[in-house]
């Protein structure tokens, strides 16, 4: 019967530990145009989002047939050392949450001390029937203990669950990280890598029309010699060659960044990659028709905002928890007593059990402005995640607009390369004939 309070009080903890302060999380809406601007044929209107972030994103750079690019790429994943950095934080919010999980249960301790004591030899003199006598001696006192003791802090408000809530999603966030920043690395590195191929290519166009003025400096030089043309043909002739031995330096230059950037990302030093000139690949491949909404699904950094409000969202619950009392059990039992050999028998048996109760009942404020500071955190991160939305469809239109105007300016530049170099021909033929200067040559070339 004695024990009766306190079961009753733990039973009461378990039960109102069922339920949890402050708003439970909805993901926030978000309102999107109806149809991709840029892509009005290919929009059959808006379904339910099914995010798939998670799913793996495989090799995808493989479908540009490149070895050496997908050599490249293989790297990213093993020595990228912005992805290492990302991983490290995963696994710091997985611990985070482990940590704050391990609150919901029990902490047991064990204990045990040895004590000694001394009291000095101090004399005290007494006088009875005209006798004095005088007594002093001195002791020493050893006390062996041994207990076992639990304490509870029963989560009958819901903030360690919303702490735990709030870690999970914030894992969850740093996992989505970790995949955005894969992915970023590797969209980098094709990037970079792309861009090297080209600069490669502009560097052997470049090379051949230093050759072509090469010979067509040489050229006038002889015909001004016969006294064909003037001497500003000449230097002008001079001028367009070292010109174009000018930029095909600044092209080098521009190589070298180029391949600086795929080691970093890589994970090497500079000096370390070398790669041989080659040509840029020739496969580009075309999208689906739906791809763009099943991307906008697979985005790891939408998921992350999302997350991100998910946590903030349980921390306004950690905070509002603070507005009720603390309930916390505790209890100890073990054994006192002055010899180790006895130590252990029901003669020195001692234990201890009870609740505690506490609750804050003046702070001038201070928890009210922590929760609204928790709210004002939430609506910050509703705000930044719609926002991330928004950049992603931007993006989807960037790039629907780029591939369509692309496509047809690719056609009209086809077009105006032949027509450029049949004028640069005539040009020279004109040239030769003595029929034009040589300022007409320099600008036909110029132009192809």
């Amino acid at each position: 019967m004695k024990r009766s309070p306190l079961l009753a009080t733990l039973l009461t903890g378990v039960t109102l530990s069922a339920c949890a302060v402050g708003p439970d999380y909805r993901r926030p809406a978000v309102a999107p145009s109806p149809a991709f601007k840029e892509a009005p044929s290919t929009a059959n209107g808006w379904v339910p989002a099914q995010p798939m972030d998670t799913i793996e994103k495989g090799a995808w750079w493989s479908v540009f047939g490149d070895p050496v690019l997908d050599a490249l790429e293989e790297r990213v994943a093993v020595s990228n050392q912005t992805l290492k950095a990302a991983e490290a934080a995963y696994r710091q919010a997985r611990a985070l949450t482990a940590a704050d999980q391990a609150s919901l249960f029990p902490t047991v301790t064990l204990n045990g001390s040895n004590t000694s004591s001394h009291s000095g030899g101090g004399s005290a003199t007494t006088v009875s029937s005209g006798v004095v006598t005088t007594a002093g001696r001195a002791s020493n006192t050893s006390r062996y203990q041994a207990s076992l003791g639990a304490t509870w802090a029963v989560d009958v408000w819901g903030r360690i669950r919303r702490q735990v809530e709030s870690d999970r999603a914030g894992a969850q966030a740093s996992a989505a990280d970790v995949a955005n920043a894969r992915l970023s690395a590797q969209t980098q590195l094709a990037t970079d890598y792309f861009l090297l191929r080209t600069l490669d290519e502009q560097k052997a166009l470049y090379d051949d029309t230093v050759a072509a003025y090469g010979k067509a400096a040489t050229l006038t030089e002889n015909q001004y010699n016969a006294g064909v043309v003037a001497k500003a043909d000449v230097i002008t002739a001079r001028t367009q060659l070292l010109t174009a031995r000018a930029q095909a330096a600044d092209v080098g230059v521009q190589r070298a960044q180029a391949e600086h950037a795929i080691a970093v990302l890589t994970g090497h030093a500079p000096s370390d990659l070398t790669l041989a000139v080659g040509e840029r690949p020739k496969i580009v491949p075309t999208p689906p028709v739906g791809l763009p909404s099943e991307l906008l699904q697979r985005r790891p950094d939408i998921a992350a905002a999302e997350r991100q409000v998910a946590e903030a969202n349980a921390l306004v619950g950690v905070q509002t928890a603070a507005w009720f009392p603390s309930l916390t059990l505790s209890g100890s039992y073990g054994y006192s007593g002055t010899s180790l050999g006895n130590l252990f028998t029901a003669a020195n048996n001692v234990w201890s059990v009870g609740p505690t109760l506490a609750a804050t009942l003046l702070d001038f404020g201070a928890r009210q402005a922590r929760v609204s500071q928790a709210r004002a955190a939430y609506d910050q991160r509703v705000a930044l995640y719609r926002q991330t939305v928004l950049t992603a469809f931007q993006q989807v239109e960037d790039q629907l607009v780029a591939l369509r105007v692309l496509e047809q300016e690719s056609a009209l530049r086809d077009e105006a390369l032949a027509s450029a170099r049949q004028a640069e021909a005539l040009a020279l033929n004109r040239y030769r004939a003595g029929q034009v200067d040589y300022t007409t040559v320099v600008q036909a070339q110029a132009t192809a």
